[in-house]
């Protein structure tokens, strides 16, 4: 603290710039794990229930029950453009099936693309956060430096008691951006690599929703 009191205005900005970097990225580790999580358990428990109920009409009547499931959400968006589809085509004479595996294809496609946005969200800050705040650190390292340079040749004298307390000071800006930086890039990392999990289990899904609309459909 004395060292972080006694830096010039310059660090003392630089510092609390990446005190607030710091403070949000913990904010954001903490939400993301919390909603990634309760996504994973989620869709987990869903899969479990889609594939014991096997009826789409019994599952669509549970489906709110796993609102924090995006592959509920994917279920959901699918099940209802099934319906407007089937609705719509009952007039035609041919190529039917076709246009509602087409449309629920496209349904199933758009709520991927909205739940991979939903669970990315603010990951961008995290990104940012490990790129910049280590050259924000330095950039009040370098300009600490220069002060204490500056201290020198106004004084005249280059004595270790003279140089060591700005320097040391200075510094103190480069271990906060890499205090900063450090914890946004694991988090970054390990998140990416749940919502990619995440994203690799919507698009199986899917799939699978896909395949079932399409024996529907020859079937009726």
């Amino acid at each position: 603290m004395d060292l972080i009191l006694g830096a010039g205005p310059v660090v003392k900005l630089v510092l609390a710039i990446l005190v607030y970097f710091s403070v949000v990225s913990w904010a954001i580790i903490f939400y993301k794990f919390l909603i990634i999580q309760r996504a994973a358990k989620a869709s987990t428990q869903f899969v479990a229930f889609f594939w014991a109920k096997k009826r789409l009409d019994l599952i669509a009547q549970e489906v709110n029950n796993y609102d924090h499931s995006p592959l509920a959400a994917l279920f959901r968006e699918g099940y209802e453009e099934l319906l407007r589809s089937q609705k719509s085509a009952d007039g035609d004479e041919g190529g039917g099936e076709f246009r509602v595996a087409d449309n629920v294809g496209r349904a199933l496609r758009r709520a991927t693309t909205l739940e991979t946005q939903r669970l990315e969200r603010y990951l961008t800050f995290l990104a940012t956060t490990g790129s910049a705040a280590p050259f924000i650190g330095l950039f009040g390292t370098v300009w600490g430096i220069m002060d204490s340079f500056r201290s020198i040749g106004a004084t005249g004298s280059a004595s270790l008691a003279v140089v060591a307390p700005g320097i040391s000071e200075a510094l103190v800006a480069t271990a906060i951006g890499l205090v900063a930086a450090i914890p946004a890039v694991i988090g970054y990392n390990h998140f990416v690599n749940k919502v990619n999990i995440i994203t690799g289990e919507m698009d199986n899904f899917s799939q699978e929703f896909l395949n079932i609309v399409q024996r529907l459909s020859r079937r009726s």
